[in-house]
């Protein structure tokens, strides 16, 4: 059993930066892909950035590249979303998320699967 809990969400303004961490307890996440996804009401959960615990993979979507950067710290068991130049199209609750895949998987698939992990969300929001 893995718990996740979201941090570091709040309100910014257009090209602020905000740095969200998700920390998990109960399990080691060796082996497993860790993701961030975003969801705003009326449209479908969206993965952001995804990252494999044991080779450090990455990948994001376009609309974040150049912006977004995920990072890990396996000794905290902790995964990090650090969001520059923020636009208020980023503005959506994030989500983060475990799940024994490979990393582009779990990103593009982001429907929840029996086995997954999530934690209960931060707000981000971006005003103009």
């Amino acid at each position: 059993q893995v718990h996740l809990e979201e941090s570091g969400g709040g309100l910014v303004q257009r090209g602020g930066s905000l740095r969200l961490s998700c920390a998990a307890s109960g399990s080691t996440l060796a082996n497993h892909t860790i993701g961030w996804f975003r969801l705003v009401p009326g449209k479908e959960r969206e993965g952001v950035s995804c990252i494999s615990s044991s080779d450090g993979r990455t990948y994001y979507i376009d609309s974040v590249k150049g912006r977004f950067t995920i990072s890990r710290d396996n000794a905290k068991n902790t995964v990090y979303l650090q969001m520059n130049s923020l636009k208020p199209e980023d503005t959506a609750e994030y989500y983060c998320g475990v799940r024994a895949s490979p990393v582009q998987e779990m990103c593009t698939t982001p429907r929840m699967r029996p086995g997954d992990y999530w934690g209960l969300g931060t707000q981000v929001t971006v005003s103009s």
